[in-house]
């Protein structure tokens, strides 16, 4: 799922390509995309785009007066700019948006079609399409304590939780977390003043060094729109990385696997050379479910 920095590039190589355009044309290729009645897409037709804007990992298009078209691409969804008028690339076109510069084409790999766009009128109604999270990047180390000890719950769980934190995820949380040294199981009322410093740091600078990252590697927005926007990166320290030897410390990194998503982390890093138990894994090794780091390497060596 695109999270906070990959919204942030999105929106930045958006700007130069509509804002102060109109839009001549919103087409939906299924029929799911469309989530709300009212406004009707005809509306938005001729109207230009006065405003881009972020709300946790939605992208708010801004219409005058007081209309916003709201896309949230779930885990799937991906933006591409393709010449005026392009046709949609087969099955996995959800919809596009037509202006006088090129189309925004929105594509969602897989069958299960989680992508969705909302026409809102109003910042009242827009509102309710805010999660409500604390922007971290604006926030001071005491706010972020505040809401992260809010409730207690693992420290993976409130990181990714939208209304607590706005924009982070899976991937950036396990990145966050690997910098913190902290582990993921770890109770957010338990954590000391000193570790919650650590990680509001780790937050802050991941977040920031991953945006300033992608916006190096793409280069020039206004002539490159970032077409590679992806959850697996190479240059990872934990996420996506089960099996590969830590950056830092050369130990094979873990994963606790739940539902459609994965934990990755350090287990010397992060929580002291113990293998946390993997749900379903554990259950069906039962007391072959290795503890440590090297019993883990001892099973894969058999």
């Amino acid at each position: 799922m695109p999270e906070l920095p990959d919204i942030e590039l999105y929106l930045e190589a958006l700007r130069p390509r509509v804002q102060h355009h109109p839009l001549q044309r919103i087409r939906l290729f299924n029929p799911f995309l469309l989530r709300s009645v009212e406004p009707a897409p005809l509306e938005f037709e001729g109207r230009q785009v006065t405003g881009l804007r972020r709300l946790g990992k939605r992208i708010v298009f801004e219409f005058a007066p007081e209309l916003f078209a709201v896309l949230h691409l779930m885990i799937a969804g991906r933006l591409h700019w393709k010449h005026a008028g392009a046709r949609p690339p087969g099955k996995i076109g959800l919809g596009a948006f037509d202006f006088p510069t090129g189309t925004l084409m929105l594509t969602e790999a897989g069958s299960k079609h989680r992508a969705s766009l909302h026409l809102v009128r109003g910042e009242a109604e827009l509102v309710q399409h805010n999660p409500g999270g604390l922007e971290v990047l604006d926030a001071t180390v005491a706010q972020f304590s505040k809401a992260l000890r809010a409730e207690n719950h693992t420290v993976k769980r409130v990181l990714t939780d939208p209304q607590v934190f706005s924009g982070i995820g899976n991937a950036y949380s396990d990145e966050i977390l690997h910098r913190a040294k902290l582990s993921p199981l770890a109770l957010t009322q338990k954590l000391n003043d000193e570790e919650i410093a650590r990680l509001f740091v780790a937050v802050t600078d991941t977040l920031r060094d991953w945006l300033e990252k992608l916006r190096r590697d793409l280069g020039d927005v206004g002539k490159v729109f970032p077409e590679n926007v992806s959850a697996f990166r190479p240059d990872f320290a934990v996420h996506g990385k089960y099996g590969q030897p830590c950056p830092v410390c050369a130990a094979p990194v873990q994963r606790i696997r739940y539902a459609e998503n994965e934990t990755n982390y350090c287990p010397r890093c992060q929580t002291g050379g113990k293998v946390l138990a993997d749900r379903s894994l554990s259950r069906l090794l039962k007391d072959d479910w290795p503890r440590s780091i090297e019993e883990w390497e001892a099973m894969r060596g058999r």
